[in-house]
């Protein structure tokens, strides 16, 4: 991975998606954005993202077996799954599912904190 990853934000909220989209677009690229679990997997392939920022709770999908799909096929890719939940349990079966992180959606600096973890360099 280089320093500036390619990111994928896949959340149904237009307004998530546009201030994690502004937050992240300072150190690296956002590549793209979907609203739904069949629209990521399409996007996954096409964009071939570094990090792909993914919504516990996409309406059309299951997140975890999302996640679970995405990292088995592409072990160089990273999934962050962010939730406004922050449930142990959910938080132990993301990164069961593959998740590097679990970011809970109301902390921006704990999803800054984890794309630092992901560059070269800047392990924490």
């Amino acid at each position: 991975m280089t320093s500036r990853l390619r990111v994928l934000i896949a959340d149904d909220n237009p307004r998530v998606v546009k201030s994690v989209s502004r937050l992240l677009a300072l150190d690296h690229d956002v590549v793209g954005s979907v609203t739904t679990g069949t629209l990521l997997l399409e996007a996954v392939q096409q964009l071939r993202p570094d990090v792909i920022v993914l919504d516990l709770t996409l309406t059309d999908g299951d997140s975890l077996g999302a996640c679970r799909e995405i990292t088995q096929r592409n072990t160089e890719m990273r999934v962050i799954l962010f939730s406004g939940d922050d449930d142990p349990e959910i938080r132990r079966r993301a990164l069961e599912a593959g998740a590097c992180a679990f970011v809970d959606k109301l902390f921006g600096a704990d999803l800054i904190s984890a794309f630092r973890c992901l560059v070269p360099g800047n392990a924490e």
